[in-house]
């Protein structure tokens, strides 16, 4: 137990669901007794009205049935209580209850109980004050120096302050540039109210000023109330604190000096009467309420401060005196005098538990026991360590009951092996005439009876599903459960992937946590080929050619894709064409004289999917055969300028959004300065002329409509070229793969550090993101010294100026893996590699002479790989003479 716990001295729970905030608490002598003892005055959003007197028999008891002096229910939401001088011709206590279209003052009287029931308490209506405006808070004071009378001062929504000199309304004012209410407080000393504006500063309006300013212009007359927009108001003065409050309080402590205290979200202020700061203290916690007091010190201000961490700190000034622990989240603290007991601490949390209580600790009853002296045998303790280490290894190694559990749920996908007859594809912006769509199932099974089950659909966009999400209140256990959905393609390009992936999620609930702990299965599905593409007539020529070498003789494509074949002629079997449903063709051909094949397109990233494809019903047709040593290879080079080209395409799309946000947020401040200026003139009792202000709104509204427009197609576009680079970063992969014969851990690694996004933004991009990867691997795992593995990437990612940075780490990085080097996670690994490295790497930075000459060298390394098949596979190649000659 903590020592520093508030000593519970009484508590209540008040209602069921109900909600409190900070202006729903209020002690004071409410109903005038003649002890003058505090009563507790509580209000709820549900309108409740409870008056408390607690009478506990013991330390610590809860509330007893004549605690409760009165209980009533107003109906509408109480948002806060105050207690003052509110009536006329008597300087009585009354309460005030501000409603959000209301003001109500009540007496609160007692009559003595002639049974054993005790005193009877209730509330007289003396006037109320209907609101046209709705409310946000008040404050009270005597204003303007009145004597023996408190004035109400109410804050709305929109920024109007109303003046109430008890029953009558005295008169409203606009705060000048108001956009949200903040706390509001007066200040009596200098006769003025004190607020914090939604531009994060302190202010401070006269009451005189507000008092002499000129009266809003009529726009409903009520018999107390008149509502306007007044005149702009002249501020006294204003505090910049940049941040936002929580609460504003003024405490005189000496009848020379006040001090106004403001809580903001992570700073405590404490300000002059002329808005200079006495002193402010940092918090290291989130604060919730605070309440400032007299301090026992001269000069000095002591602070009650609660927290959402379930504390209660003490401050004189900016020093911590104390800090108890409560066992709610206070939203509101006051201190009072009840039974006789002074400076008891009142809480009050959001669903309504409040508590008095009071500073203290408890005593520490505990000893430490005598520690026997005996000498320690080392040698036992090395054999019970060593049993229980293999306790934990067998514990580790052996899967044992607990991964049985685990189990729970299990899920399956499958996918149709014909499209649907009748296509499910929603509305969608693909040039084809016609969209097909395929049936996917999801099967689930569960062990035990689950609650709440949900399953999501996952796939690469523009594939879209008919439904995505699904929820199940209940599954039964060992009851397979169906879902069946339609995958079609809902966007005018490719996707980088045609796999999709199923997603259940639930929860267990177990011992330490009844709640449950949330579990994910998955299980991944693949899309056919023919969803996004059809058969077409083979193209002679192409810009973009790759050829994939295997160890095994050549497979007739039309046995690899018998759904793509125009006609059975034997002549056409070492050839096939595709068109993508988005328009681009893509030609496969096979080499009668060698073992290699052969994907050529007008487009680079077109290349992908297909060479995937073919890579895949490769190695499905000689597993179904037996053949374990079936490989694939890629001996050419690594086309580096196509994949480039793709590259600076995205960037100049991210470049090009760039200026369209800033120049759309040029124009969108300047349609606000205009607006200001028409405002003003339209506001003005003597107009002035508009000197073609109109025309300007008009011309730059117009301007900001076609830069929003050029800004959301620019997006659209960038969609589309982040696919195509993921397409094309894809097979640049996957070549790299072939060609080096990287593992399929190492590909891994390379696919991290090219693929670390699924969705590109402006604030974090594709480029800096890769290069900083790819970076980080030339200084680690291909590094040529230790030195290179010492340095560390601190800097911010930023969008670059330009891509050449970037180009020349993917040069170097295909670079250092053509002389040996390999990828790997462990520096160990990395520093033993580097021994074996032949020929030696440079360094990377900017001014590295390798670096510079990357270009230069990745020409000998990398030539021209815009025809790289034609000069290896045109000898080989014999197709058809109705195809090529």
């Amino acid at each position: 137990m903590s020592l520093f716990k508030a000593r519970d001295w009484w508590s209540a729970v008040l209602g069921e669901k109900e909600e409190f905030d900070q202006g729903c608490l209020c002690v004071a002598d409410v109903d005038n007794s003649c002890s003058g003892e505090d009563k507790i005055v509580v209000g709820s959003y549900m309108g409740y009205l409870r008056i408390f007197s607690p009478h506990p028999v013991k330390v610590g008891d809860g509330a007893q049935a004549e605690d409760l002096l009165l209980e009533v229910h107003l109906r509408d939401p109480i948002l806060q209580v105050e207690v003052g001088r509110f009536v006329s011709g008597t300087e009585l206590l009354h309460l005030a209850v501000l409603h959000a279209r209301k003001l109500c003052v009540y007496s609160v009287s007692g009559t003595l109980g002639s049974v054993e029931h005790g005193n009877q308490y209730q509330v007289k209506l003396m006037y109320e004050h209907h609101l046209q405006r709705i409310a946000c808070n008040m404050t009270y004071g005597s204003f303007g120096g009145v004597k023996g009378r408190d004035l109400i001062c109410i804050q709305s929504m929109d920024g109007m302050l109303m003046l109430f000199e008890q029953e009558s309304y005295a008169f409203g004012r606009f705060l000048p540039g108001f956009l949200l209410p903040g706390p509001l407080t007066y200040s009596s000393r200098t006769d003025s109210f004190i607020t914090v504006s939604s531009c994060r500063q302190v202010e401070s309006y006269k009451y005189q000023v507000l008092a002499f300013a000129t009266d809003a212009d009529k726009r409903e007359d009520t018999e107390q109330q008149k509502l306007g927009a007044g005149k702009r108001l002249v501020v006294d003065w204003t505090l910049n604190i940049g941040e936002q409050a929580l609460d504003i309080c003024v405490v005189s402590f000496s009848q020379s000096a006040s001090s106004v205290l403001v809580l903001g979200e992570r700073n405590f202020f404490c300000l002059k009467d002329n808005g200079q700061i006495r002193f402010m203290k940092k918090l290291g916690f989130s604060p919730s309420c605070f309440l400032p007091y007299c301090a026992v010190s001269e000069g000095a201000v002591s602070t009650l401060i609660g927290n959402h961490s379930n504390m209660l700190h003490i401050y004189q000034d900016v020093t911590l005196k104390w800090a108890t622990q409560l066992p709610h989240v206070p939203v509101a603290v006051k201190v009072g005098c009840l039974q006789g007991l002074k400076g008891v601490i009142v809480t009050l949390s959001d669903n309504g538990h409040l508590q008095c209580s009071y500073l203290g600790t408890d005593p520490s009853l505990f000893q430490a026991p005598k520690v026997d002296s005996r000498e320690i045998n080392y040698e036992e303790l090395d054999v019970e360590m060593k049993e229980l280490q293999k306790i934990i290894r067998d514990v580790n190694t052996s899967p044992g009951p607990l991964a049985e559990k685990e189990g729970f749920l299990s899920i399956f996908a499958s996918v149709s092996s014909t499209l649907d007859s009748v296509s499910q594809a929603a509305s969608h912006a693909v040039g084809a005439e016609a969209v097909p769509s395929v049936t996917v199932q999801v099967m689930m099974q569960s062990r035990l009876a689950l609650q709440k089950t949900k399953l999501s659909i996952y796939v690469e966009s523009p594939l879209a599903a008919t439904c995505d999400r699904f929820i199940f209140d209940s599954l039964e256990p060992e009851i397979l459960k169906t879902i069946s959905l339609s995958v079609f393609l809902k966007g005018n390009y490719l996707p980088s992937e045609l796999e999709g992936t199923a997603m259940a999620s639930y929860s267990m609930p177990t011992d330490l946590n009844p709640d449950g702990i949330l579990r994910i299965v998955q299980c991944k599905f693949r899309l056919p080929l023919k969803l996004i593409c059809l058969p077409h007539q083979p193209s002679k020529t192409a810009s973009h050619k790759l050829t994939i070498d295997t160890n095994k003789p050549p497979i007739s494509l039309l046995s690899l894709f018998p759904g793509f074949a125009n006609q059975s002629d034997d002549d056409q079997a070492n050839v096939l064409g595709f068109r993508f449903i988005t328009g681009s063709q893509v030609t496969v051909l096979a080499s009668k004289t060698s073992q290699r094949y052969r994907i050529q397109s007008e487009r680079f990233e077109d290349l992908w999917l297909i060479t995937k494809e073919l890579t895949l019903r490769l190695q499905e047709h000689f597993e179904k055969q037996g053949t374990k040593d079936f490989t694939c290879s890629f001996s050419g080079c690594i086309p580096l300028q196509e994949y480039f080209d793709v590259i600076d395409q995205h960037f100049e799309l991210r470049l090009n959004g760039e200026k369209v946000e800033e120049l759309l947020s040029e124009r969108a401040i300047q349609f606000r300065a205009i607006e200001r200026r028409l405002l003003t003139r339209f506001k003005d009792k003597t107009p002035a002329p508009l000197q073609h202000l109109d025309t300007l709104l008009d011309g730059t509204y117009k301007q900001v409509i076609a830069l929003a427009d050029a800004a959301e197609e620019n997006h659209s576009n960038l969609l589309q070229s982040f696919t195509r680079l993921k397409s094309a970063t894809h097979l640049v992969i996957m070549l790299i793969g072939l060609w080096q014969k990287l593992s399929s851990d190492q590909t891994a690694i390379l696919e991290a550090a090219f693929l670390p996004l699924q969705r590109d933004s402006q604030e974090l991009g594709w480029e800096e993101t890769v290069d900083a990867a790819v970076a980080h691997l030339l200084k680690t795992c291909l590094s040529k010294s230790s030195k290179e593995q010492a340095l560390n990437l601190s800097s911010q990612l930023t969008i670059p100026k330009d891509t050449s940075r970037l180009k020349k780490h993917i040069t170097l990085l295909c670079d250092r893996l053509a002389k040996g080097g390999r990828l790997c996670l462990s520096t160990d690994a990395a520093a033993q590699q580097t021994i074996v490295m032949p020929g030696g790497c440079a360094t990377i930075p900017e001014l590295d002479p390798e670096e510079r000459t990357a270009e230069q060298d990745s020409s000998s390394v990398f030539p021209d790989q815009r025809h790289l098949a034609t000069q290896t596979l045109k000898p080989e190649f014999s197709p058809p003479v109705t195809f090529l000659e």
